[in-house]
């Protein structure tokens, strides 16, 4: 019982740390106009990417982070490809090294 704990917590600690990574990785591959853009992101990609599925207001968790984010989605030096840009590059990163045929998996 108490090693299937441990292996329980091990593996969320791993979990967390393996979220963080990715929130600041696919964060600062990002090309926005604004520096205070970028980090914007990546504090609403933390929020957005630990409770996905959910919506803006219910991640965001009040008024002013909820506003906020509404704000940096509609803001005119924002653009899709500035948002997905940070993704593309991760992705094309992780599959640089592979040779034939890669898959992914979830």
């Amino acid at each position: 019982m108490g090693l299937t704990s441990r292996a329980r917590d091990e593996k969320a600690h791993r979990s967390a740390s393996d979220a963080v990574t990715w929130f600041d990785r696919e964060a600062a591959l990002c090309e926005f106009q604004d520096a205070r853009l970028g980090e914007r992101f990546r504090m609403l990609l933390k929020q957005i990417g630990g409770d996905v599925g959910q919506s803006i207001p219910m991640v965001c968790q009040d008024w002013a982070n909820t506003k906020a984010a509404y704000r940096f989605f509609s803001n005119e030096r924002v653009s899709e490809a500035d948002i997905l840009s940070g993704h593309f590059k991760s992705t094309a990163g992780t599959h640089r090294g592979c040779e034939g045929t890669c898959s992914c998996s979830a």
